[in-house]
């Protein structure tokens, strides 16, 4: 069961969470943290949302330790090195930071997430722990390079991070359950993203006979112009084959690989006692591969939304299991509808709207998301 709540600290900044506590075990929060007063400075603003961060962790999160971070910015090359100097100062988890604009006017935001009972720490090469129960959950943010092309910094990115999992004890194939690649200037550089990460995936067994691994390609931009792929990871060590099971939603949806890229819609973790599940970015789409409702961003979300539907169906999930959202705009001259129909649809959800182009233009919209239920599997151990 998963519990929303929504907390308006003050009139500049409004947090949403999810908490999904189990009888037992580790309890998890979602959190997303958006400013509501565009006319603020950045250096105003960041300093309300961290110290709103703060205060949510001493008092309504005493027991939460924070896994995963990702800040939303307006404007990367003059907004990171003040975020990372005041992170620096409270560096407690796997962070990222992405150009991706609140749609709202403000200059940021955060997403976190948050579990209790775990122990944490960081790993050489960036890479961040998270242990219990014998499974050591292993998050990765801000990855990149300046090699001279997408199709480059793509291949480096994976074939460091395959050797990175190697030194854990893990393999790209078995271990890795979700990727983000933020590329800019995405419809030029997408291309040569998915080039590389599809030869190397070739020389990892992931291929349309076995899987791939649930992805969001979107368009994002790092402070440095000269990167154009920027690369958050999470895998888990201790995972056992049968307790991953790969979403397909085949009336809805068609095999990536049909159209030349290679991810997986969505997947579905098994533990004793929960099922976590991660939806791929995803779109208005058909199960033949065509984009649905060109220009019409109002029915591309209802098609989203009955994409996703069917993902979770497939996970034995709904939307009353989804514990937090991302959602992609194009153009964000539809962020009053768009928001409107999410408010409507989903008032009590944790989610933020960002401008990010999708990677085909026609797409107006996708959305990602996270969903957690209760289950009980005497074959897999608790989370």
């Amino acid at each position: 069961m998963i519990n929303y709540k929504t907390i308006n600290k003050n009139e500049n900044v409004m947090v949403c969470y999810s908490e999904f506590t189990p009888p037992k075990g580790v309890t998890e929060y979602q959190v997303m943290i958006q400013l509501t007063k565009p006319g603020q400075s950045y250096e105003e603003q960041l300093k309300l949302l961290l110290d709103t961060y703060s205060d949510l962790k001493e008092n309504e999160f005493k027991k939460g330790t924070t896994i995963f971070k990702r800040y939303f910015l307006s404007d990367a090359a003059n907004q990171t090195d003040l975020l990372l100097a005041a992170e620096t100062e409270h560096s407690d988890c796997a962070l990222s930071i992405i150009e991706q604009a609140p749609c709202n006017g403000t200059k940021i935001a955060l997403w976190a997430f948050l579990q209790t009972e775990v122990s944490t720490k960081a790993l050489p090469e960036g890479l961040f722990e998270v242990a219990h129960n014998g499974y050591r959950h292993l998050w990765k943010g801000r990855d990149f390079n300046r090699a001279s092309t997408s199709e480059y910094q793509t291949r480096l990115l994976l074939n460091n991070y395959v050797m990175q999992l190697s030194e854990q004890n893990c393999k790209l194939a078995d271990n890795c359950i979700r990727t983000w690649f933020f590329v800019q200037n995405i419809d030029v550089n997408y291309a040569g993203m998915v080039k590389a990460r599809n030869e190397v995936f070739l020389t990892q067994d992931l291929t349309e006979k076995t899987h791939y691994i649930a992805s969001t390609g979107i368009g994002g931009r790092h402070p440095d112009p000269q990167v154009t792929v920027q690369m958050d990871a999470y895998a888990i060590n201790g995972i056992q084959p049968a307790q991953i099971q790969f979403l397909y939603a085949t009336t809805h949806l068609n095999p990536t690989y049909e159209y030349g890229v290679s991810f997986e819609r969505g997947t579905c973790v098994k533990y004793g006692d929960r099922r976590q599940v991660f939806i791929s970015g995803t779109a208005s789409i058909n199960n033949k591969g065509e984009v649905v409702y060109p220009g019409d961003v109002r029915k591309q979300t209802n098609r989203m939304w009955e994409n996703v539907e069917a993902l979770l169906k497939e996970a034995e999930c709904s939307f009353d299991d989804v514990s937090q959202a991302i959602i992609y705009l194009r153009d964000p001259a539809d962020y009053t509808i768009v928001k409107e129909l999410f408010d409507n649809k989903f008032p009590h959800l944790p989610h933020v709207i960002v401008h990010a182009p999708v990677c085909r233009p026609k797409w107006l919209i996708e959305m990602e998301c996270i969903a957690v239920k209760s289950d009980k599997n005497d074959k897999f151990k608790d989370f």
